[in-house]
């Protein structure tokens, strides 16, 4: 079953649902995790420089028998590296651990330091080949207006925080006019019993006979924006794949809309979490 893909701004399309490996650890388990992930039938994997798995993103790609061409891999610089000399070196460090020769989507991970100087640099990756699109991640409006200014390739996406409960429409309304796609990282809401036993959510499931996980994931598919799920049981992750079959309708995807609470659980523009992630360094 071929993945649904989503459209990009850089002329590119992507599998509208990636592999999250966030907090899956390297030297086995995000190599095992990947392995059956691809398996499943993901086609987009989606890891990160200060995640610290992407050699073993790598083999599994390897390991699995698909060419790289057919697997979209997403990674990102890490703060560490937000300048133009460090990004340079952080796009550089991610080709060699994903050994490959170019990145499908390369992202600034969290909007702080020099961001205009790690911008150039991926720019120029671009020109390069190293890069086929780029993008942001953790940007909020107040933000991506500040930083868009002074972009000459648009960022294809801005994965943040998004689920039914924080549908970050502010945000998109302010992207749309760009074209640029949101990414959703939790968008199960990090398995939050709350949301996945919602009455609504569960009775638009019922009606489909899909779970409420499935008709999440579709809502998110049918709003444009790419989903990050994230499992280890291999039953899951095909699960999570499973939702071409059906297709809610426009009265399904209103009675959704109406959960947004507009708050989610991380605010980049917390001086505290700008000092906690900080200072965390990935390299000497």
């Amino acid at each position: 079953m071929k993945p649904l893909m989503i459209s990009l701004n850089s002329g590119t399309q992507i599998p509208s649902e990636g592999f999250g490996t966030f907090l899956i650890s390297n030297d086995g388990p995000c190599y095992e995790a990947v392995l059956n992930a691809l398996k499943c039938g993901y086609r987009h994997i989606d890891t990160a420089a200060g995640y610290g798995n992407e050699t073993d993103v790598a083999k599994a790609i390897k390991d699995s028998g698909l060419k790289r061409e057919d697997v979209f891999i997403t990674s990102k610089l890490w703060v560490q590296d937000n300048s133009y000399e460090g990004a340079k070196y952080g796009i550089e460090q991610s080709l060699k651990n994903l050994d490959t020769d170019y990145i499908d989507l390369y992202l600034i991970h969290q909007p702080y330091g020099d961001l205009k100087g790690a911008w150039k640099a991926m720019e120029e990756a671009v020109d390069a080949g190293k890069l086929k699109a780029i993008g942001i991640s953790n940007q909020t409006p107040k933000i991506f207006e500040s930083f868009i200014k002074d972009c000459r390739i648009l960022p294809a996406v801005n994965q943040v925080e998004c689920n039914p409960t924080f549908q970050q429409k502010e945000l998109r309304k302010i992207m749309e006019p760009y074209g640029i796609v949101v990414e959703a990282w939790y968008p199960l809401g990090h398995g939050n019993k709350e949301l996945l036993s919602n009455p609504l959510l569960q009775e638009i499931a019922k009606k489909h006979n899909k779970s409420t996980v499935q008709v999440i994931l579709r809502w998110l598919y049918q709003e444009g924006i790419v989903s990050l799920p994230k499992s280890l049981n291999p039953e899951h992750m095909a699960a999570n794949l499973d939702i071409q079959n059906f297709e809610l309708s426009q009265e399904d995807m209103d009675a959704i809309r109406t959960l947004d609470t507009g708050k989610g659980t991380h605010d980049p523009e917390d001086p505290a979490v700008e000092k906690r992630l900080t200072a965390i360094k990935i390299h000497e």
